[in-house]
C-alpha cells in the first residue's frame, strides 16, 4: 500500500504506523484519516499481523487536528464540528480500542489534543523523556474528544483528569509514568529499541487470549460485578477450546517454547 501521510509496514508479526506529516507534528488532515484508516484496516484483517505500534515522525507524537485544515474565519459557514468527529475521529478510536491484538504507543514527542487522546486510546503507551501530553482543547474552546473524556477520569481519577482538561497544562512523559497514565518513560534513543523488543514479544504471545482481556478490561468499568464474571466464563469456556491453549499447557509440560497462533 502506497501512502503519502503515513508509512506503514508490517516485520515480524508486528505492524509499524508511523504518522509523518513532521512539519505540522504530524497533525490530521482528511488524508492522513483516510490513510490510517486502511493501516488500520490492514491490522485488523491481515493474520500476519500480531500487533500494531503506533509513532510519529519528528519533534511529535501528533498535535491533532490540523487547525489549517478547517476555515474558522468569521466570513465563512460555521463548521460541524460533530460531524468531523464522527467522522474520522470516533471510527479511529474504535478501531484502536476493539482491535483484538495488542496495541503500543511509542510516543517519541509531544503528544496534543487528539493526538494525546489517540496516544492513551492505546493499550500500552510507552514515552520518550522529551515527550509530553497537553490536553489542548480548552485553549481553544471544545471538549476534549477521541475517548479524552473516558479514558482520563479512568486512569488518573476525576480530579487530575478536570485540571489536565481545564488548564491545558503540559504533562511531561515522566509525570505521566508517575501518575500511572502510561506505561513507562524510557530515554529517547530507547523509545523504538524498547517498543519493538515489547511488540515483538507481544506478537509471539497467545493473542487470541491478549484480544479477549483487553476487551473485558475496557468494558468492566461499564458492567456490575456479576455481569462481568459471567462474560470472564465465556470468555474461558472459548479460549479453553484454542489451539493456544492447547499449546500453551502442552508446551508447559513438556517444558519447551510455546508456539502461539493467534488462534
Amino acid at each position: 500500500m502506497a501512502f503519502e501521510t503515513i508509512v506503514y509496514e508490517v516485520t515480524r508479526g508486528v505492524a509499524l504506523l508511523t504518522l509523518n506529516r513532521p512539519e505540522t507534528l504530524n497533525s490530521f488532515n482528511t488524508l492522513m484519516h483516510e490513510e490510517v484508516r486502511r493501516a488500520l484496516s490492514d491490522a485488523r484483517d491481515n493474520t500476519e499481523v500480531r500487533c500494531l505500534v503506533i509513532t510519529g515522525t519528528g519533534r511529535g507524537f501528533s498535535a491533532g487536528q490540523d487547525l489549517n485544515d478547517r476555515s474558522v474565519k468569521a466570513a465563512d459557514e460555521v463548521p460541524d464540528l460533530g460531524e468531523s468527529v464522527e467522522k474520522n475521529y470516533n471510527p479511529l478510536i474504535r478501531n484502536i480500542m476493539t482491535l483484538e491484538k495488542p496495541v503500543i504507543a511509542a510516543v517519541n514527542g509531544v503528544a496534543a489534543g487528539a493526538g494525546a487522546s489517540i496516544a492513551l486510546a492505546c493499550d500500552i503507551v510507552i514515552a520518550a523523556e522529551s515527550a509530553s501530553f497537553v490536553q489542548a482543547f480548552c485553549k481553544i474552546g471544545l471538549v476534549p474528544d477521541s475517548a479524552g473524556t473516558w479514558n482520563l477520569p479512568r486512569m488518573l481519577g476525576l480530579p487530575r483528569a478536570k485540571a489536565l482538561a481545564m488548564l491545558g497544562n503540559k504533562l511531561s512523559a515522566e509525570q505521566a509514568e508517575q501518575w500511572g497514565m502510561i506505561w513507562q518513560c524510557v530515554g529517547d534513543d530507547e523509545l523504538m529499541p524498547e517498543t519493538i523488543h515489547m511488540a515483538e514479544h507481544l506478537a509471539n504471545q497467545p493473542t487470541l487470549g491478549l484480544g479477549m482481556t483487553k476487551k473485558l478490561l475496557n468494558e468492566s468499568f461499564s458492567n456490575s460485578l456479576h455481569h462481568q464474571l459471567e462474560l470472564e466464563k465465556d470468555a474461558m469456556r472459548k479460549l479453553g477450546q484454542s489451539h493456544d491453549y492447547r499449546e500453551g499447557v502442552a508446551a508447559f509440560m513438556e517444558k519447551r517454547k510455546p508456539v502461539f497462533r493467534g488462534e
